[in-house]
């Protein structure tokens, strides 16, 4: 009964919609008068699954940059819990206008690896979101960023599943999506390592144990700021 209620929460959490219902698909930037703009597209690590709008790491990066002088508006959002790559491209297909944004972000796959789909769909799916991410960004790979997936395996929740092999298959997704992001001229952040840490910190967890807090999704940002700022102000 107890693994059953936890395969339950697992596939609500990880592969099924949101239990809030909540979709900020396409969300409209809080800052409208910013001089530059922001995309975000994801799953529940982007639209930040169990923290408040504040605490999701695309909004922490604009506002560290904001506070810095950079007029970066808060991110448009396309991202779902659950969603895999196929989810995404239907998703943008449907949402997604052709606007031109200064800066883009792709953060998607845990949910391919958790649901066993294929490294090769992976690889297709995401070789045409990087297309597409580009294409959102004027043409400039430069201005297209990608986070590594994290590793569930290490969460609170996943204790009784089986952690090295959880942890496998997220490095070979990842490899991927670096392969295919370097031929895209595109630059990968490795934020997996601060999804596995070596101490277990409550904290860095939101109160389901599966997803990131928003102590967390600072430390993603701390990684990846430094280079925003750079690419933004050349």
């Amino acid at each position: 009964m107890k693994a059953a209620l936890i395969w339950l929460v697992a596939a609500t959490m990880l592969a099924g919609c949101s239990p809030s219902g909540r979709i900020d698909a396409a969300m409209t930037p809080t800052e409208p008068d910013a001089a530059m703009t922001f995309l975000a597209l994801g799953d529940s690590y982007t639209i930040g699954e169990n923290v408040e709008a504040a605490e999701r790491w695309p909004v922490q990066l604009a506002a560290a940059l904001r506070a810095e002088g950079i007029p970066l508006a808060d991110p448009a959002i396309i991202a779902r819990t659950g969603w895999t790559t196929a989810d995404l491209l239907a998703a943008i297909e449907a949402q997604y206008a052709g606007e031109e944004y200064d800066l883009v972000a792709l953060l998607i796959g845990v949910n391919n690896q958790y649901q066993g789909l294929s490294i090769d769909q992976y690889r297709s799916e995401f070789r045409e979101l990087l297309r597409i991410a580009v294409s959102a960004a004027g043409g400039h790979s430069k201005r297209v960023i990608v986070l590594s997936i994290p590793d569930w395996g290490f969460t609170p929740f996943a204790q009784p599943y089986d952690q090295a092999s959880i942890t496998e298959q997220i490095d070979a997704f990842n490899a991927v999506a670096l392969e295919e992001s370097e031929a895209a001229g595109v630059r990968v952040f490795d934020i997996t390592p601060t999804t596995r840490p070596a101490v277990f910190d409550a904290e860095l967890f939101a109160d389901d144990g599966l997803h990131p807090s928003g102590k967390m999704y600072a430390l993603w940002v701390n990684l990846v700021l430094a280079e925003i700022r750079e690419l933004l102000t050349k």
